[in-house]
């Protein structure tokens, strides 16, 4: 039996520069942390090594704290070998990175930068293909397929990138072949790039990135602890738990005569880990002027419980009739203001973005001139 603990797409060092205020630092403190999580599952579980399958670094150019406190951390636990593949966004195109690392890896990491057979341990073969550019344009893990490795030896590949027709940020071009672990003969192929856990088929996984940093695929932070029990059996594939941070799109569609507040508060995540929960609500249906206002009042009161909260209500179609613009005034200038905005969030001919900071400014004006009134 061969255990091992199949991970990706760590991104160290990202800098989340789309979030203000103390988060993006958050954030890029819960990447760091994943290594001891990792290191964690493999002692727990009996699983002596770590597969990286490409993007532990953000870009080619981390900093250098990024990049020494990663080694250390790594070399802390000594008792696990750390395989790290070179990614797109670390691509072996970066060789002052690369020759940094090699000078600076600690004995217990392996820095997988040729495509050639490595032995793990006695009958477990490493096939590695390292990403030689950020855009390769081709598909690195075909040389496997004629790799001869010592007979009844176990044969784990390792490659980053698209396979089929979807990827992070790949090209066509550089599309895996779906059947590569059929046609190479290999017990596993641990693959990174896509960001959420995925099986391709009984042997070829994507491990997903440990901590989530996106939107995109609503998944839990996972890494893969596979068991191989040997040349002709199935991988035994078990999904961990990684993540200190949760992402999430909540889904709210309103109908008309729904309390939107409450029916957001039945979404919305309970307990003290809102402080760890990105999220995201989506909603759709339609809702009358004053319960959008409510709606996006109640989204801004509970946002400083989370670590994000926004409210996405580009699909929610709001009704307003001549009564709810006579609650914002009758006449003058808030009139003109309250009718002028109604006009552009309702035409179909303007962009997107218009017609949503339209609808965000008639709420606003809406409650505005309820607080004037109260």
């Amino acid at each position: 039996m061969f255990r091992f603990i199949h991970s990706s797409d760590l991104h160290l060092g990202k800098r989340f520069g789309n979030f203000s205020g103390d988060l993006p630092v958050r954030l890029r403190e819960a990447r760091h942390a994943v290594i001891a999580r990792l290191a964690g599952h493999a002692l727990q579980h009996g699983a002596g090594t770590v597969l990286l399958a490409g993007d532990t670094f953000d870009t080619e150019t981390p900093a250098p704290d990024v990049r020494r406190q990663a080694l250390a951390e790594m070399a802390h636990h000594a008792s696990v070998r750390w395989v790290i593949l070179p990614g797109n966004h670390d691509s072996l195109q970066a060789t002052q990175l690369w020759t940094t690392l090699r000078a600076e890896a600690p004995e217990n990491v392996v820095l997988a930068t040729e495509p050639g057979p490595f032995e793990l341990t006695a009958g477990v073969t490493l096939l590695p293909a390292p990403c030689t550019t950020r855009r390769p344009g081709r598909d690195l893990s075909a040389w496997m397929d004629a790799q001869a490795t010592p007979e009844g030896a176990l044969r784990i590949g390792l490659a980053h990138g698209a396979i089929q027709s979807f990827s992070e940020d790949a090209a066509a071009s550089e599309v895996i072949a779906p059947d590569r672990a059929r046609r190479a003969g290999l017990n596993y192929l641990a693959l990174g790039d896509w960001h959420g856990t995925m099986q391709i088929d009984p042997r070829t996984h994507y491990s997903g990135t440990p901590e989530p940093d996106r939107f995109k695929h609503d998944r839990p932070g996972e890494a893969l602890l596979v068991s191989l029990a040997g040349p002709s059996a199935m991988p035994e594939v078990t999904p961990l738990a990684t993540a200190s941070f949760s992402w999430s799109t909540l889904e709210l569609h309103l109908l008309d005569g729904d309390d939107p507040v409450r029916a957001m508060e039945a979404v919305l995540p309970t307990g003290r880990d809102r402080r760890h929960c990105l999220s995201r609500i989506v909603a759709s249906g339609q809702s009358h002027l004053e319960g959008h206002a409510r709606l996006v009042q109640a989204v801004e009161s509970a946002a400083p419980d989370f670590a994000f909260l926004e409210l996405d209500d580009t699909d929610l179609a709001i009704q307003c009739e001549i009564a709810d613009l006579d609650l914002i005034d009758r006449a003058g200038a808030l009139r003109e203001a309250a009718n002028a905005l109604l006009v552009e969030a309702s035409e179909e001919s303007r962009p997107a973005t218009d017609r949503d900071i339209a609808r965000a400014a008639l709420a606003r004006l809406y409650f505005l001139a309820q607080g004037a009134t109260a």
